[in-house]
């Protein structure tokens, strides 16, 4: 009975899955004998074994081993040494100089060739082959990886030189907003988001879609000068004892003005419905910004609303560069940027709507209002103003600590 290339190549196919690179020469060359004249060929082409792989296993079938040898063939495939050599093991230099061209300690070399330029693969193999070696990308890969080298992107735990009260300042916050909270006084964080364009621009992140049809959005982020259109500053308050949220969307300057009128908002729609019999109110804020610790309007603007409410407010700022700290980024800012991920920002009413949207399961609640008011920017309070106002410094850290009494 003649046997096909099809039968062959069916049956190979078969047992390939079981076969390791011994057993399928093995089978190769059995089926090449059984065919006799012209096998060798006619399984090659129907199994894709090399003809000398073949050769090797008819002559590995016509020689006869010993159960010791039979034990040790069961264990290893090839024979120890065959296959080709590593490129490392016939190049000794080449890791060498790899770890030279890769080591993070040479980017302060000025002698090191790769000082200024990307270390992809690529560039590490061009490189090595320039000094003579024979090398391709993917040895590059495969010997960083032998080397334990991998892909790292920056890690952001720099923080520079730390104030000596750093930590304390944390801690006098705290014992001071524990007070005022357990005394039933209203604790807010304060702070602005980052501006956002409007219009139909890219937003971060992704949204559910009907496949292939994401919401077109413009190529370039550059600013629509419409009435309705421009940018916004999301000002936000976020009261701590009520785990409630208040951001007021301005369209113009982000100045000390806009952030007092925003925590008057606050104070108005939700601060004194919810503490009907407060004295006190206590604002944690970073100390950079529109409510920084050295803007002069920014305690110009707080002494009216202390006037306008009757309230005794305190301010504790956050030491600069610790702003991430600021409870409102991560009770507030955070889940509003979840909320509206992948969605253009085409409206202030859409801005507004997402803003007000936003919960949690531990039952966050946000108001949001428009503020189309304008605030000039470039005001200053002159030293006459400073010394009207009823600035009291506490012994702690007067400049980051201080309160505003009502003058009436």
């Amino acid at each position: 009975m003649l046997v096909s290339a099809t039968d062959i190549q069916h049956r190979f196919r078969s047992l390939s899955r079981f076969l390791d690179e011994r057993m399928r020469r093995l089978v190769a060359a059995a089926e090449s004998e059984a065919i006799g004249y012209g096998g060798v060929t006619m399984v090659a082409r129907a199994t894709g074994v090399s003809r000398r792989a073949i050769t090797e296993g008819m002559k590995e079938l016509r020689q006869p081993e010993s159960p010791h040898d039979a034990r040790s063939t069961a264990v290893r495939v090839r024979r120890k040494g065959a296959g080709r050599k590593r490129s490392a093991d016939k190049d000794p230099r080449l890791v060498q100089d790899l770890d030279r061209l890769v080591d993070p300690v040479t980017r302060g070399d000025p002698e090191s060739p790769l000082r200024w330029t990307c270390k992809s693969v690529r560039r590490l193999a061009e490189e090595l082959q320039q000094e003579g070696h024979a090398v391709s990308h993917q040895t590059v890969a495969e010997l960083l990886h032998a080397m334990d080298y991998s892909l790292q992107a920056n890690q952001k735990t720099l923080e520079g030189s730390q104030h000596a009260d750093r930590d304390t300042q944390f801690e006098y916050i705290n014992r001071r907003a524990r007070r005022y909270l357990k005394q039933g006084e209203p604790v807010i964080s304060v702070d602005t988001k980052k501006k956002e364009l409007v219009g139909d621009f890219k937003n971060g992140g992704r949204e559910w879609q009907p496949q292939g049809q994401p919401e077109p959005v413009r190529v370039h982020d550059s600013e629509i000068r419409e009435p309705d259109k421009g940018k916004v500053a999301p000002y936000g308050v976020y009261d701590l004892g009520r785990n409630m949220g208040w951001v007021s969307v301005g369209v113009d300057h982000d100045t000390a003005a806009f952030a007092v009128e925003s925590i008057r908002r606050w104070w108005r729609w939700m601060g004194r419905p919810g503490y009907p019999r407060a004295k006190r109110l206590l604002i944690t804020a970073d100390s950079g910004g529109s409510n920084g610790a050295r803007v002069r309007l920014w305690k110009w603007e707080l002494q009216k609303l202390a006037d306008e409410t009757g309230l005794e407010i305190s301010v504790c700022h956050l030491r600069p560069g610790t702003s991430k700290w600021n409870k409102i980024e991560h009770r507030l800012f955070s889940f509003i940027s979840q909320n509206w991920r992948g969605k253009p920002l085409v409206s202030h009413e859409v801005i507004i709507n997402l803003i007000a949207a936003t919960t949690t399961t531990a039952g966050l609640a946000v108001q949001s209002q428009l503020d189309t008011n304008a605030y000039p920017a470039g005001l200053k309070v002159s030293d006459k103003q400073m010394a009207e106002l009823r600035l009291k410094r506490e012994t702690f850290h007067g400049d980051w600590n201080y309160r505003l009494l009502p003058r009436t």
